[in-house]
């Protein structure tokens, strides 16, 4: 079936100068070759850019019908590759010109040295339509006026055009107008309510045709008819700007809320689906949005919050993916914080029997299994293998041929669970120790002039209250130890019979060993007092110590070892504040080379300076010693080589940088007191499996001893068997991994800890043929220990649909999931690859996705015409503000630490952070009601939106500013800020006055709700309006063109869409 998306028309239908396109990428991202209950009972566990001059050169031709087979899929002898193992040698021109710091278009246009008002008047012929998917599209060919009754089955009603500068009423909902629009209330996904309006320019006029209302005349092959006045603008067909100067009027300025805008697709998901039950029982079905705050119902496949898809239809063959370009993923967060309205997952206790599982491709007992015979036997829903249902679980089937315990037992009725393992799942086979938490506190100088230790030791004084525990335990069974370092380690006896701590220092760093280990890790309740009195003395210990220079590996070496020696997981809180320059196994020099940036070498800037910091990670993880690391620079410390320790243990890095007491010491105190609290799982492994065939399984005699089901065992790659393979008709299998995890072979994600906030994005690969009967079935399971010492296994479910209509395959797609997907795959490959050629690929990867669907889902139209799926319609702003990312556009002011911070929170971050990070949200705070102290509607992300007698509030999840315009209302300035103008107003506060009025409640109300389940803690800083501070507060403003020349949303869409016309051409 035809369908249609939205519809714009940049002024592109030739290729001119600078606008060429350079050879796609297509293809993967990445090398894949990386790629005390009784038995049966259960219980509730607890509420658990391009850069600058992108060009598109015009050296090597377009993708044409020699690089497409029949359907436009690629034909045979161009390969398939995303991010490719090294640049292609190519002797044109570069796609991308050198870096300048002038403001100026990252995306030149045919006439690049334009006005704005110029780009505005190229846009005006932007036709931007919305058919809504499963409609049809409009009829082709000469129609009467929109009055007047159309053949065949009704359409939906017109909407209106919406001219450059002129003032009309806003569009029906899901309009961005075009013919066929649905009527208001209706949306593409079938759930009622509103969709977000929006506009449509007309093309140019051709010689014969007349300007006016109504559908005028258009020859065969120009698209829908659009009513309504035609726009024109000089260059915008083939000719130029001397052949349409004498057809087109004077350009206009193109109004910017006619493209399509994220706040309407936020907000009409919010009406039509916030505050409803959304339940899981059907397969393959579009959740929500990440913005958009429901009730979710387990009822047989996993809750949205856990797992999220790219598309929520699979292709049935692999053809239709490589035609598509869509990558087909998911996004994993195992142990998301569930909302204390929603059931919190069941713990299912099968005793010494343990979980049921397939013989054969070893999953776990899940809602898709299918039993027979009676109940005797289930097959297996992943590899169809037919299995005898042990005696323990056997159970009588009702007359539909489903068990009469079904809505009993969780693992048949839910997509999410829980089992207690046993001891089959254990190192060793002995039960796990209770995990330990050390804390690891840099004494040099500076930390302790600055009043850093003393403030360290203090709050740990609180935060040791609130260890997290088990939720039917009064206590926590963590136990706590202590090491001070500079040069040298100090570690702290705190055994509960002391009087006074003890202190010994091991001065022998190169090869790190424990001192001691009876009363290094202790229970806090039975050693508070001595722990309160270690914490009070530290100061004084080294408060007239000069040293300088510190150590930074052999800390994590010794954690790693105390914890090795206690056999228990844990984790290591190191408070680190500078480059670690003494003379020990990890010593590191400053490398801050600014002239490495947009060169082939840039990559080097975030690879580790050493290769000991990643054996030094591989080593925690196979002892289940997570490293979570707060820095405190005030100049570089390699955030690169450093910050890898943390990331691949599981770990988090926080970074205040040029840390003040009296500023900054909110920001770290919250952040440690999440992170302490926080949901965890230690010394996890975790399997994805697929449908009809994850992996090629061993077969072994005994207790299954298969590399299918590692997870079973103490460690991959341990005391296994490998034996002659056994597989089975193949279908499709998780081939990458991206996120803060090591793997040891391409199955196995290992993780020394994961927390609430963490996310594993898997990317598929088609083995074979999908079955449309039987979908695409995915099931995520993670061993893991928990805080009280259980070992325990995490299952989640969730069924998604196959088609062979690549129209079903856009209809479900998910543009968050996309963009996570995105990012992640970009920043892996940008330790490889120069940050160009990245660029480059997601600039083609967009283009070919957009065209595919412009080819084989929608209706024919004019070849001026950029076709948008409606579930992808807002993909490019996204996709812009990823390529303007600092990560992916480097420049001089940027400091190398801060790009390699910001690629590592990204690379573990959930769907929900990453759409806040890559869009930020904008709220204006003087339109607020002080009345209900509700969040205000969030506007575009655009300096348009900004008004200079309002206050704006400004956050992507890492940044909170409040910007404040320069007439600002004197009440408003008053009731905030207790103070008279806005002259009065001090910029350095990082926490507002506490005036008792409602606006100042409003706003801490707001804000609040802003930083509510964000993983770090934002500080506060204000910013008005031409201030200093307004530079770093432009940034965020992702729509509009970049202080440092990255480009405007239009500029992306033209860029997008010439390339999209010659890969059609």
């Amino acid at each position: 079936m035809s369908q249609q998306g939205y519809v714009a028309t940049p002024p592109y239908s030739q290729s001119q100068s600078g606008m060429g396109l350079s050879p796609p990428h297509y293809g993967h991202y990445g090398d894949p070759s990386h790629t005390g209950t009784p038995p049966g009972v259960m219980k509730p566990t607890g509420p658990m850019v391009a850069a600058p001059g992108v060009g598109l050169p015009q050296s090597l031709p377009p993708p044409g019908p020699h690089q497409f087979g029949q359907n436009g899929a690629p034909a045979q002898g161009h390969p398939l590759q995303r991010f490719p193992g090294a640049p292609p040698i190519n002797s044109a021109a570069p796609s991308y010109a050198p870096y300048s710091p002038t403001a100026q278009s990252s995306y030149p246009s045919p006439m690049s040295t334009s006005s704005v008002s110029q780009l505005g008047g190229q846009l005006n012929t932007m036709n931007i339509n919305s058919y809504g998917s499963g409609m049809a599209p409009p009829s082709q060919g000469p129609s009467g006026p929109p009055s007047a009754p159309s053949q065949g089955p009704p359409r939906p009603p017109q909407p209106s055009i919406l001219q450059p500068g002129s003032q009309v009423l806003p569009p029906p909902p899901m309009a961005l107008n075009g013919p066929g629009a649905p009527p208001p209330g209706h949306r593409q996904d079938g759930f009622p309510g509103p969709a977000p309006p929006g506009t449509q320019l007309q093309p140019p006029p051709l010689p014969g045709q007349t300007l006016g209302p109504g559908c005028p005349p258009q020859p065969a092959g120009y698209g829908p008819q659009m009513p309504g006045a035609q726009l024109t603008y000089p260059g915008g067909f083939p000719g130029g700007p001397a052949q349409m100067a004498s057809l087109a009027p004077a350009p206009r300025k193109l109004d910017p809320d006619s493209v399509p805008s994220p706040i309407q697709v936020i907000e009409s998901d919010r009406a039509a689906r916030g505050g409803q039950v959304y339940a899981t029982s059907a397969r393959g079905q579009v959740p929500p949005l990440v913005t958009t705050d429901c009730v979710v119902q387990d009822q047989g496949n996993a809750s949205p919050r856990y797992i999220r898809c790219t598309t929520y239809c699979f292709p049935c063959t692999s053809d239709m993916a490589k035609q598509a370009q869509i990558p087909l993923a998911a996004v994993i967060m195992p142990f998301a914080t569930i909302p204390p309205n929603e059931t919190p997952l069941y713990l299912v206790n099968h005793g010494e029997m343990g979980p049921v599982r397939c013989n054969r491709c070893k999953a776990y007992m899940c809602p898709f299994m299918q039993f027979t015979e009676g109940g005797r036997h289930f097959q297996c829903a992943f590899c169809s293998c037919v299995n005898e249902v042990p005696a323990f679980y056997f159970q009588h089937l009702d007359h539909v041929g489903r068990r009469l315990d079904h809505y009993e037992k969780p693992e048949l009725s839910l997509g999410s669970y829980e089992y207690v393992a046993t001891l089959d799942y254990c190192r060793n086979n002995k039960p796990p120790n209770a995990p330990a938490f050390i804390f690891m506190i840099d004494v040099s100088y500076s930390n302790i002039k600055s009043g850093l230790v003393k403030l360290v030791c203090e709050e740990l004084k609180t935060v040791l209250e609130k260890l997290p525990r088990e939720e039917q335990e009064e206590t926590s069974v963590i136990r706590v130890g202590f090491i001070t370092y500079n040069k040298v380690l100090h570690f702290f006896n705190v055994k509960s019979n002391l009087a006074q701590p003890q202190m010994m220092v091991v001065t022998d760093i190169s090869e790190v060993f424990v001192p001691l280990l009876d009363g290094f890790l202790v229970n806090y309740q039975e050693s508070q007092s001595v722990i309160h009195n270690l914490l009070d003395q530290i100061p004084e210990i080294f408060a007239d110590s000069n040293e300088n220079e510190t150590v930074f590996a052999p800390v994590v070496q010794a954690g790693m070892e105390a914890l090795k020696a206690a056999e228990c997981p844990g984790k290591l809180f190191v408070f680190h504040s500078s480059l670690p320059t003494a003379e020990a196994p990890g010593k590191l020099r400053n490398r801050d080379d600014k002239k490495l940036i947009n060169t082939d070498k840039e990559k080097m800037l975030f690879q580790p300076q050493t290769s000991i910091y990643e054996s030094l990670a591989r080593d925690c993880v196979a002892h289940g010693c997570c490293v979570t690391l707060f820095l405190f620079p005030s100049q570089h410390v390699d955030v690169a080589s450093l910050g890898l320790v943390p990331h691949l243990t599981g770990g988090t890095l926080y970074k205040y940088n040029n840390f003040q007491m009296h500023l900054d010491s909110q920001q770290f105190l919250n952040d440690l007191r999440n992170d302490i609290e926080k949901k965890i799982g230690f010394d996890a492994i975790m399997r994805v499996r697929t449908s009809t065939g994850t992996v090629c399984l061993y077969s072994s005699s005994g207790l299954c001893h298969l590399t299918a089901s590692s997870e079973s065992h103490n460690r991959p790659g341990e005391d296994r068997t490998v034996k002659t393979p056994f597989p089975w008709p193949a279908g499709f299998r998780a081939t990458d991994f991206f996120g803060g995890i090591f793997m040891n072979n391409t199955t196995d994600v290992e993780m020394a800890a994961i927390d609430c906030d963490k996310a594993v994005t898997v990317e598929f690969k088609h083995d074979d043929k999908l079955s449309e009967d039987n979908g695409a079935l995915i099931q995520c399971a993670v061993l893991y220990t928990t805080v009280g010492g259980q070992r325990r296994l995490r299952i989640h479910n969730l069924g998604l649909n196959c088609s062979s209509q690549l129209a079903d395959l856009y209809k479900s797609c998910e543009t968050d999931a996309l963009v996570n997907f995105f990012a992640k795959s970009a920043f892996k490959a940008i330790l490889q690859q120069p940050v160009k050629l990245i660029r480059e690929i997601l600039v083609n990867q967009t283009a070919h996705m957009l065209a595919c669907y412009r080819k084989n889902c929608a209706s024919p139209s004019a070849a001026s015409q950029l076709i948008l799926p409606d579930s992808m319609k807002v993909l490019p702003v996204y996709m812009n503000s990823l390529l303007k990312n600092c990560v992916l556009l480097g420049r001089p002011e940027v400091a190398t630490d801060e790009r390699a911070f910001q690629r590592q929170l990204v690379m573990s971050m959930g769907v929900a952070d990453s759409q806040l990070f890559f869009y930020p949200k904008l709220l204006p705070i003087h339109t607020v009601d002080v009345t209900s102290k509700k969040v205000p509607a969030a506007v575009r992300c655009s300096e348009s939106h900004l008004s200079e007698e309002g206050m704006f509030l400004l956050t992507n999840g890492l940044n909170l500013f409040l910007w404040l315009g320069g007439s600002s209302p004197p009440e408003l300035i008053q009731g905030i800020f207790n103070v008279p103008s806005l002259a009065h107003v001090n910029t350095d506060m990082t926490i507002l006055p506490e005036v008792g009025n409602p606006y100042s409640q409003t706003l801490r109300v707001i804000m609040g709700i802003v930083q509510h389940k964000r993983p770090y803690s934002m500080k506060l800083v204000l910013v008005k309006q031409r201030g200093q501070l307004e530079v770093a507060f432009r940034q965020l403003l992702v729509e509009d063109k970049g202080p440092d020349g990255g480009p405007s949303y239009v500029d992306f869409l033209c860029c997008v869409h010439k390339a999209v016309c010659q890969l059609l051409n």
